[in-house]
């Protein structure tokens, strides 16, 4: 395209559209409309939070493994870590109670798990005694006879003694 026909291009009368639109701006009114009126904006805030359940100090189960079951003072021990856990409850050191309290409920399972094992080892062990006890008495029974034996190796033997040794 050489500058011959780009002046031609550009030298188009734009006037008639530029009227043309003034016509049509004047044909069509503008009109504003004015804002509904709001009422001064209040804002109310909310905080929501989720409920947290309160961290258990296991101060009851304590309790009774400080008086039922102390093996080695765990129980007590568990007892001294309830009443901290709790004291720090309610003073709303949450992250102290929650690790108190898990140091207590530790302490009592052990104590617990302890006790108990050494209950049921102390009933085998009694339990076993006494069979090996009328064990060595059913024994000695059958070496004597029926007959009852006395220190010394005396025999009793229809109402008399017997002073030979044996």
């Amino acid at each position: 395209m050489d500058n011959r026909d780009f002046q031609e291009a550009n030298s188009r009368d734009y006037s008639y559209t530029i009227s043309t639109y003034d016509s049509i701006k004047e044909e069509i009114e503008v009109g504003v409309f004015p804002r509904p009126h709001r009422p001064a904006v209040t804002s109310t805030v909310v905080n929501v939070s989720t409920y947290q359940t309160p961290p258990r100090d296991h101060l009851i189960w304590s309790l009774f493994t400080a008086i039922y079951m102390n093996f080695c003072c765990l129980g007590f021990l568990a007892l001294v870590f309830s009443v901290k856990a709790r004291d720090r409850k309610l003073v709303g050191d949450l992250n102290a109670a929650i690790s108190y309290g898990c140091t207590a409920k530790s302490l009592n399972i052990s104590a617990m798990v302890l006790s108990l094992f050494s209950l049921v080892l102390m009933i085998a062990l009694a339990a076993t005694g006494a069979m090996a006890v009328a064990g060595v008495n059913h024994q000695q029974g059958q070496q004597n006879d029926g007959w009852g034996s006395f220190p010394g190796g005396n025999v009793v033997e229809s109402g008399h003694f017997s002073t030979s040794a044996q």
